[in-house]
């Protein structure tokens, strides 16, 4: 169960799995798994179809709360590709965004370096609201304090569900080396 550690504000990395756009009829292999480096996310993205792969946290319950904070840092290899970075919420709405098919995410764009580490610090202020990488325009509020899920992709789609500029069909390998809590 991911969890942070309340010394060192890191999230855990344990027993992620991988979401792909097979769910959608797509056709993108990959898988995530638990390495010495950090998570990482390899396999083969096809853009027809879907053109999705990630990994995602399991369903934090309780959920996670990091209100102390102001968002989360990542330590992530990316191939210079722009990957999103998406969080999903309770609501305060009874629970009704989360009967939305899809589910509502929270997600934000997260570009990498063609080589080596990159830092990316995501503030929870700039994440926006999307439905299948389509943009909600509902006065919805993210609420820090009760984080659901966490999830890393790279898709075909940027968070406006426009094309992204930073996509790239065929092998992937993502590395998530940390995902830390900042203040």
């Amino acid at each position: 169960m991911p969890k942070i550690d309340a010394k060192e504000n890191v999230i855990s990395l344990e027993n992620w799995t991988t979401l792909n756009d097979t769910i959608m009829g797509g056709t993108s292999q990959a898988g995530c798994r638990q390495t010495p480096e950090g998570l990482l996310l390899e396999g083969e993205v096809v853009a027809d179809g879907g053109g999705f792969v990630s990994c995602r946290s399991p369903l934090l319950r309780p959920p996670l709360d990091l209100s102390a904070f102001s968002g989360l840092r990542l330590a992530i290899e990316g191939e210079g590709r722009t990957l999103k970075f998406a969080v999903a919420c309770s609501d305060g709405l009874m629970g009704l965004t989360e009967m939305i098919p899809g589910g509502l995410r929270w997600v934000t764009p997260v570009p990498t370096q063609v080589e080596g580490t990159s830092v990316v610090e995501i503030a929870f202020k700039d994440l926006q609201p999307v439905v299948r990488a389509k943009p909600v325009g509902l006065p919805l509020r993210f609420d820090s304090s009760a984080i659901t899920r966490l999830q890393v992709l790279h898709s075909r789609f940027d968070e406006a569900g426009s094309t992204n500029p930073g996509f790239r069909a065929g092998a992937i390998r993502v590395l998530i080396h940390s995902i830390e809590a900042y203040q």
